[in-house]
């Protein structure tokens, strides 16, 4: 609940500053590693605010009667409350005010793209100025009460004996599994691989990601009483039927988007040639980079990435970390309409890696093994605009060349699992193998089933996927009230 903007405390601190005085502070800038260091390690590249700057950051948060911050953000969180409870030192209180909405603050707080959420509609931005850094504090607070030890549980509903069942372990089955178990419910995850964590774990590097933060949170949902069960698949281990008689009640569908989409052009099927989701899993979730592990892994030499999403970043990086002596980005487009965050590109520079825009592979070339070898690439400018809204890129008739790779990773979209929408009959599906939902409730054509995430979006943000399941489990719980 939003705390009360005209409490004393609060009064107080809106009357040790004018607002001109917060205005003219400048914006915090992120303490990170050295670019060429942290190319050849997993370290985390963002090393977060001190106690200091995250007070004087705070400072500059004007704590707007109608605070338009947060219509920006998915999980609504309260974010003048938290940032204001910073500025006057309590931390453990801001980290509190997070957990109110929040089962992931601190994976929230270092992988959302508050530029286009939050922070996007901050106040500042009308003003002209760069907006407060929400994410960065977000992150301080989260860290904060980890590193103190003093880890709280939000205020907790009486256990009502109702069992709901979640399938994925990834943003979305967790924020879901979060409110339904502050809500009294009997909530289970059951997750397909072997750790939980879904795409926060497979998905995104440690350098980004720390599995050890996903871990804490994970292990903060436990102690709210979540049962995760692993290597369990939903629609092959346990049908949705084995469910229903096992007395489930509910199940939230949040099993995302693993099926990777390629191009289909000549030599994608050379070794060497693989998805960005193969390849993050064997060095993420299978530790393929670790010489204790046996998991198999191309370490190229002549690396590209052809995309310009998060994911494609994450890619590219990993690349250089695992040795690449020329990592490039293969892009269509410009750089301008890139849709990976301003900062990870800016990472990726930094840390060496070449940005080849206004190109498109069309054949790959193999060696006498099969193995890729060369990359034909076909130079692009752009056109008009289009149904994306970003100008559509087009062929320049006759301009190609030909560079040499060792290694291709694809990274340019992904599908649905179709596992589980195929083995619930009667489960409405869009063509694009999406479950269709009620946008209001996330609920499915099938009244007991409410999905969210990437296997409705098709391929989302950690916070939108969030958002989804918050919102499905308001409404399930208003739906299972009703029933």
């Amino acid at each position: 609940m939003q705390e009360d903007r005209n409490t004393p405390w609060r009064s107080a601190l809106r009357q040790s500053m004018k607002p001109k005085e917060r205005t003219a502070i400048e914006r915090t800038k992120m303490n990170e590693l050295d670019g060429d260091y942290r190319s050849r390690n997993s370290e985390e590249v963002n090393l977060g605010l001190t106690e200091e700057q995250a007070v004087i950051e705070a400072k500059r948060c004007l704590d707007c009667a109608n605070p338009s911050c947060m219509t920006g953000c998915p999980v609504g969180i309260d974010i003048p409350g938290f940032i204001k409870n910073i500025e006057r030192g309590e931390f453990l209180e801001a980290a509190k005010t997070l957990k109110e909405t929040s089962a992931l603050p601190a994976v929230c707080g270092r992988v959302c793209p508050q530029e286009k959420q939050c922070e996007a509609q901050c106040i500042y931005v009308k003003m002209g100025k760069q907006p407060v850094a929400i994410g960065f504090l977000e992150r301080f607070a989260a860290d904060y009460e980890r590193e103190s030890g003093k880890i709280s549980l939000p205020k907790m509903a009486a256990k009502n004996g109702r069992k709901i069942g979640v399938v994925g372990s990834g943003p979305s089955g967790l924020s879901f599994a979060g409110d339904m178990a502050k809500l009294g419910y009997d909530v289970t995850v059951f997750e397909a691989l072997h750790e939980i964590g879904g795409v926060l774990k497979y998905g995104i590097p440690e350098f980004r990601l720390p599995n050890k933060i996903v871990d804490v949170e994970i292990n903060n949902l436990e102690k709210m009483g979540v049962k995760f069960i692993k290597n369990c698949i939903v629609g092959k281990t346990i049908s949705f039927d084995d469910l229903k008689a096992e007395g489930y009640e509910g199940l939230f569908v949040a099993s995302g988007a693993g099926l990777p989409n390629f191009m289909n052009i000549k030599g994608e099927n050379l070794v060497g040639v693989m998805s960005s989701n193969e390849y993050l899993t064997r060095v993420n979730l299978m530790h393929a980079a670790d010489d204790n592990f046996d998991t198999p892994i191309v370490r190229g030499k002549n690396v590209a990435v052809i995309g310009g999403g998060n994911t494609a970043m994450d890619s590219v990086r990993t690349a250089r970390r695992l040795g690449a002596k020329r990592a490039m980005i293969i892009y269509r487009r410009s750089e301008e309409e890139m849709p990976a965050r301003l900062e990870e590109v800016q990472h990726a520079k930094e840390e060496g890696v070449e940005f080849m825009t206004l190109h498109n592979p069309i054949e790959y070339i193999g060696d006498e093994k099969g193995h890729v070898v060369a990359m034909v690439l076909q130079k692009m400018q752009l056109g008009e605009p289009d149904a994306s809204g970003r100008r559509r890129p087009v062929p320049i008739e006759g301009a190609v060349e030909t560079i040499p790779v060792d290694q291709v990773i694809v990274s340019v979209g992904v599908s649905p699992n179709p596992l589980v929408p195929r083995s619930i009959e009667g489960l409405a599906v869009s063509k694009k193998g999406t479950i269709e939902v009620d946008a209001d409730t996330m609920q499915s054509s099938i009244p007991t089933i409410f999905a969210g995430g990437d296997i409705v979006r098709g391929g989302a943000t950690v916070i939108l996927a969030m958002g989804d399941g918050r919102k499905a489990a308001a409404a399930m719980h208003n739906f299972l009230q009703e029933k």
